[in-house]
């Protein structure tokens, strides 16, 4: 094998280990800022959901109740989680892959009932009280979904319509029965807030940008290499070839086989050096001889 072959296999297996490392290092990379990019997507979207069930509570509650007649309709307008889930469903239709649900174990409208791994998320708050928001991804019809969630509490209003059904208003039994949602303690988690968003988009931007990055190592590598060829033959091979067809000549007995030009004080200058004060040597012997 010529010395220029090691030479490549040397820089092939040496870039190729590094290129692996890299590569590696950067997907990570791409893959968890894509992750961030969908965290912070839906830590916005939470805390829109939360200043709507704000407002309800706050501003728009109030405003319903005082106008309300004591023997209408029950406003579902009044409950902030009717509110946030209205809200999202006008964002669902610009962007149908986001998700928004205040998942309940005991809801009084069973739209609301968690389903089974949401009902698991609830129950993890249940053991891990101290815990105030949980981030998971789970696989979903459209594709891989992160989803986050943050608990919800039953308060003291919330008591008024839910800790017995004769304790509820009147339009609120007859709108969705008395069946469900009562039996709530002051304290308790009772549903679980949910926004979840679709990770293939932003995925799909990391792979493609991983895919950039390999083409961009791939050809770096090849002109790396080629520099390097290029720099090794005219710093040491060709050097050498010439020390190797003078060393030809000489030892054909040629006797006007010129000295080598030194260039530089390296190594290979050095080579050319003892050489050419060899071959002077080996003239002043056959001189002698003759």
């Amino acid at each position: 094998m010529k010395l220029m072959a090691k030479f490549n296999l040397i820089l092939l297996v040496l870039f190729g280990a590094s290129g692996i490392v890299i590569s590696q290092i950067a997907y990570a990379f791409l893959i968890n800022d894509a992750r961030r990019q969908v965290l912070q997507e839906a830590e916005l979207m939470m805390a829109s959901a939360t200043a709507v069930r704000d407002y309800t509570t706050s501003n728009l509650k109030p405003l319903l109740e005082q106008n309300a007649a004591s023997n209408g309709p029950f406003r579902a307008e009044t409950v902030p989680a009717f509110g946030a889930a209205t809200t999202f469903e006008k964002l669902r239709q610009h962007y149908p892959d986001y998700g928004y649900k205040e998942a309940a174990l005991n809801p009084t409208n069973l739209e609301h009932r968690a389903s089974n791994w949401e009902a698991d998320v609830i129950r993890w708050f249940t053991e891990h009280p101290d815990k105030t928001k949980v981030v998971g991804e789970r696989e979903a019809a459209t594709g891989r979904m992160l989803y986050l969630a943050k608990p919800l509490r039953a308060t003291a209003p919330c008591l008024e319509c839910h800790s017995v059904p004769s304790a509820a208003p009147a339009a609120m039994i007859t709108s969705y029965g008395g069946a469900n949602g009562f039996g709530w303690k002051e304290g308790e988690i009772i549903a679980a807030q949910i926004v979840s968003v679709p990770m293939s988009l932003p995925v799909g931007i990391a792979n493609q940008a991983y895919r950039g990055l390999l083409v961009y190592l791939i050809v770096t590598v090849l002109l790396t290499m080629v520099a390097l060829d290029a720099g090794v033959y005219g710093l040491v091979i060709r050097p050498l070839k010439l020390v190797s067809e003078s060393a030809d000549r000489v030892s054909r007995g040629e006797k006007d086989v010129p000295p080598l030009p030194v260039k530089g004080n390296d190594e290979i200058a050095t080579v050319i050096s003892s050489f050419n004060r060899m071959q002077v040597s080996l003239a002043k012997a056959f001189k002698m001889l003759e």
